[in-house]
C-alpha cells in the first residue's frame, strides 16, 4: 500500500530561511528515485538542486517557478510503496548501505535516504535516474491542479490522481516510455513545442520582464534560447510600449505614456548581496591605505615560471600566494569579529575568497586552505572556480567561510576602489591595473609596471601600523618576489 510522504525545503545553512523556485524538474505522476533532484531553487548563496529523500511517484508540487518558498514549507509529496524498487531507486547505491541508506520502498517511506545535507544536497554519487510518467495519464508540462486535491489522491474533476497508481501500472509506463523518450512524450501530450532553454539566468530573466518563452525564437544552436534573445524581445517590448498612442485619462485628456522607468526586485542573489553590502557598511569601522608598487620584476617571474610543459601560472595565484604570506606575519587580518561575546576571532586556517563577475552578478568564490597550496595548485583551483562561477554552478560550500578577500579589481581598467568589506570577514586586498608609468629605479627614471595596492581594513582588528605593515610587505614582494617564490 502505498504511503504519501511530504518533503519540505530543507534547512540551506548560513543563515538562509528561504529560496525561489527557479524550475520544476518532475511533474506530478512522474515516479522519482531516492536522492533524485526534483527542484532547482535560487538561494541568496547560489543556484541549488534540491534532491529528494524519497522514491515513489509524485502526487503533488507546492509553489510555481518564481515563487519564494521559506525553509520547512512543503515542495512535493511523494507516493511510496507502490513502486518497483528498480524504479524508485531504492536500492543499495553509491552511498552503501553503510551509510545508513534504505534498502526497500517501505524503508524509504519511513525515513527516506537520509542524505539531504544541510545546505549542500547529497552525495554527489547519487546520478539522476530515469523520470516515467505512470500510464501516461498525468497532467501536462505547465498544467496545474490545486494542491488540495492532488494530495488528497482527485484531480480537478474528482478522479483519482495519476500520482498513486499500482506497480503494475508503473511497469506498464516504464515499458511504454523507455528512458529516453519520456521527455519528448511529455512534449507530445503537452501540446505545445518544447521551450530550448538551458541557461537558469534566461529564465530567470523571462520571469522577471514577465516573457513568455514560448514567443521567442532561439538564435542559438538547434533554436536554444540565449540571454541576448530574451535582452532583444524585452527591448521590443518596451519599444512598442513607449512608441504607443497616448492613453487618456479619467477626464478625457491625453497623457505620455510610461517612459523607461524599470524596478528591479531585490530579491535571491542580488538581495542577499545588497543586504550583506548594507550590514557591512552599519557593522564595519572600516579604513583605507593604499600604496604603488613596481610590478616589473613580479610579471617577469611569472614569465620566468611558465616555461613550456610546466603548469601555467596565472598572475592571480602569485598575489594569492603573496598574500597568504602576508597573513602568515600579520594574522590579525585573518580574523572576525563575534558581537555577541564582544572577541576578535583569529582564525587558524586562510579561506581566501576573490572576487569573480558573472552574467549573474558579482560572487566570491573560497579557496580552501589557501596557505597550504603552491602557486600552481592555487592558479588551478582559481580557473576552475572561475569558470563554474561563469556556469552558475558554485555549491554554498564553494561560495561560503571564507576568512579574506584579494580583489583584483584592475581587471576593469581601473587603478584604486575602496571596496566594501565582505562581512563578517576583516579585511580585503585590492589590486588595480598594472600599467606603464614612469618610475624611479636604480636611481634612474624608467618606464615601469606599476600596480596601485589597497588594503580596506575592520579598525577593530587591529591599527594603522599593523595594517601599514601588511600592506608593506605585500608591495615589496611584488617589486621583489625572487626570494618568496623560492618557497612555493
Amino acid at each position: 500500500m502505498a504511503v504519501v510522504r511530504e518533503f519540505t525545503l530543507p534547512d540551506l545553512g548560513e543563515g538562509l530561511t528561504e529560496a525561489t523556485i527557479v524550475q520544476w524538474m518532475v511533474e506530478v505522476g512522474e515516479v522519482v528515485a531516492v536522492d533524485q533532484p526534483v527542484v532547482e531553487v535560487e538561494t541568496a548563496k547560489a543556484m541549488v538542486e534540491v534532491p529528494c529523500p524519497y522514491g515513489g511517484v509524485v502526487t503533488a508540487r507546492f509553489g510555481a517557478e518564481g515563487a519564494e518558498v521559506p525553509v520547512g514549507a512543503p515542495l512535493v509529496t511523494v507516493a511510496v510503496g507502490a513502486v518497483p524498487d528498480d524504479l524508485a531507486g531504492t536500492g543499495p547505491s553509491a552511498h552503501g548501505s553503510e551509510a545508513g541508506a534504505p534498502t526497500g520502498p517501505a524503508d524509504a517511506a519511513e525515513a527516506g535516504s537520509g542524505n539531504v545535507l544541510v545546505g549542500y544536497g547529497t552525495s554527489a554519487a547519487a546520478a539522476r535516474r530515469r523520470r516515467i510518467r505512470p500510464g501516461g495519464t498525468g497532467p501536462a508540462p505547465g498544467a496545474s491542479r490545486p494542491a488540495e486535491q492532488v494530495a488528497a489522491g482527485q484531480d480537478s474533476s474528482g478522479a483519482e490522481a495519476a500520482g498513486v497508481p499500482g506497480a503494475g501500472a508503473v511497469a506498464a509506463a516504464g515499458a511504454r516510455t523507455g528512458a529516453n523518450g519520456s521527455a519528448a512524450a511529455r512534449a507530445a501530450d503537452a501540446g505545445s513545442r518544447t521551450v530550448a532553454v538551458i541557461s537558469p539566468l534566461v529564465r530567470r530573466m523571462a520571469r522577471e520582464h514577465d516573457l513568455d518563452l514560448r514567443e521567442v525564437t532561439g538564435s542559438g544552436r538547434d533554436g536554444l534560447i540565449l540571454r541576448t534573445d530574451v535582452e532583444c524581445a524585452i527591448r521590443t517590448r518596451q519599444e512598442h510600449a513607449t512608441a504607443g498612442a497616448g492613453v487618456t485619462d479619467a477626464v478625457g485628456a491625453a497623457v505620455a505614456a510610461p517612459t523607461g522607468e524599470e524596478r528591479i526586485p531585490l530579491r535571491g542573489m542580488l538581495g542577499a548581496a545588497a543586504e550583506k553590502f548594507s550590514r557591512s557598511r552599519r557593522e564595519i569601522p572600516e579604513a583605507t591605505c593604499w600604496v604603488d608598487a613596481d610590478a616589473t620584476e613580479l610579471l617577469a617571474a611569472r614569465r620566468a615560471m611558465n616555461v613550456p610543459g610546466a603548469p601555467k601560472v596565472s598572475l592571480l595565484a602569485l598575489l594569492a600566494r603573496i598574500t597568504t604570506a602576508a597573513l602568515a606575519r600579520f594574522p590579525q587580518l585573518n580574523s572576525t569579529v563575534d558581537t555577541k561575546t564582544q572577541e576578535i576571532v583569529r582564525l587558524p586556517a586562510v579561506h581566501l575568497g576573490f572576487a569573480a563577475q558573472t552574467d549573474r552578478g558579482l560572487v566570491v568564490p573560497v579557496v580552501r586552505d589557501a596557505h597550504a597550496r603552491t602557486v600552481e595548485d592555487l592558479s588551478a583551483e582559481f580557473a576552475r572556480l572561475t569558470e563554474t562561477a561563469r556556469e552558475g554552478g558554485l555549491s554554498l560550500a564553494e561560495l561560503t567561510h571564507g576568512t579574506f578577500t584579494l580583489n583584483n579589481y584592475g581587471v576593469f581598467g581601473v587603478d584604486g576602489s575602496t571596496p566594501i568589506i565582505n562581512h563578517p570577514e576583516a579585511a580585503m586586498l585590492g589590486v588595480g591595473r598594472i600599467a606603464a608609468k614612469p618610475w624611479v629605479h636604480d636611481g634612474e627614471l624608467a618606464v615601469r609596471q606599476v600596480v596601485q595596492l589597497s588594503l580596506t581594513f575592520d579598525h577593530r582588528v587591529c591599527d594603522g601600523g599593523t595594517a601599514g605593515g601588511f600592506l608593506r610587505f605585500v608591495a615589496d614582494c611584488v617589486e621583489q618576489p625572487a626570494l618568496l617564490l623560492r618557497g612555493m
